[in-house]
């Protein structure tokens, strides 16, 4: 497997938390599975070791809560509840740039626990080098432990991944189809699986069976690597809201009215489908939601997508023009 190292690390930290590689830096590009085996870290501790107390935090909650504890005067609370832990996961560590006071708060809170020996999980677009605006007393302590970063999968992963996600989906899809999927999407998992989405859906919608002539139909923009043309975060949320039919402020708001509620959950899949924003960083752009409710609003709009033909149209029309644009 390509990515057999950064696995047997990830074990073995969490095996024995903070008596092997501390820190353990994990970097890859987006959608390759960092924050999945982040959590599987903790998991696993906590299955083990049931008094060891595991902190999952994304950088962008832990910029947004140190924030909030300055403005509430509760930072003494906030450094308790990251420096009282056994286990520290930290996602996307990249957020941390140009956050001059966040910067020195980890710093101090990285202190605290490497200085107990309690295991400090990092994940990362880039290395501890590549981050420019990283405080170098940071980098060096990313650089005290073990380096590893994440590929994309090889072809015979990636039809591996398509399968498990069939099988999970319930749905019959030709190996052939599989394998065309499969050689055909290489760049990060989530595309891969979201291709495998349309194409299930789209069976499922028609009735009709699934062969490697149809995904190649359904597939045709991703298959000529069709890109979005760059836009801000905002820009794009402007272009989607205008196809919508709704305002940016109606997308962002706390309207819970049936059509705006379908388009701003179709749009938060969009984002998912076309960026590499996390979770956490499309809640944010959605008026400050909780990031639970996007991962909500992409996992029903994946359902529907097979149940209902116009929800389908409507996310397949949003994407084409968003991606001819």
């Amino acid at each position: 497997s390509s990515n057999q190292f950064a696995l047997a690390a990830s074990l073995r930290v969490a095996e024995v938390p903070g008596r092997s590689y501390n820190p353990l830096f994990i970097y890859g590009a987006a959608g390759l599975g960092k924050t999945h085996l982040l959590q599987a870290i903790g998991h696993y501790v906590r299955l083990n070791y049931q008094h060891h107390v595991v902190r999952y935090i994304s950088t962008e909650n832990f910029l947004n809560e140190f924030i909030d504890a300055i403005r509430l005067s509760s930072t003494a609370a906030f450094k308790r509840r990251y420096r009282e832990v056994d286990v520290l996961l930290v996602d996307d560590i990249q957020f941390i740039e140009n956050r001059e006071r966040v910067q020195e708060e980890f710093f101090h809170t990285f202190n605290s626990l490497h200085g107990a020996n309690k295991q400090i999980v990092i994940s990362c677009d880039r290395t501890p080098d590549a981050m420019q605006t990283l405080e170098e007393r940071l980098r060096g302590r990313f650089k005290w432990g073990l380096i590893t970063d994440i590929q994309p999968p090889d072809l015979e992963t990636r039809v591996a991944i398509l399968r498990n996600k069939a099988e999970r989906d319930a749905v019959t899809v030709p190996n052939e189809t599989l394998e065309f999927i499969a050689a055909n999407i290489s760049s990060n998992i989530r595309e891969l699986e979201g291709a495998l989405i349309r194409v299930t859906a789209f069976s499922s919608l028609n009735q009709v069976s699934i062969t490697t002539e149809l995904a190649e139909k359904l597939l045709s923009d991703l298959l000529v690597d069709a890109k979005p043309k760059q836009r801000t975060d905002a820009e794009l949320l402007e272009a989607m809201a205008e196809i919508l039919g709704f305002s940016v402020e109606s997308l962002q708001g706390k309207s819970r009215q049936r059509p705006l509620v379908t388009s701003r959950q179709i749009a938060m899949y969009a984002f998912r489908d076309l960026t590499e924003l996390s979770y956490p960083a499309i809640a944010r752009l959605f008026g400050g939601r909780d990031h639970t409710t996007v991962i909500h609003a992409v996992d029903k709009v994946q359902r529907l997508m097979r149940e209902r033909k116009q929800i389908y149209d409507q996310v397949h029309e949003l994407l084409t023009q968003l991606k001819s644009a």
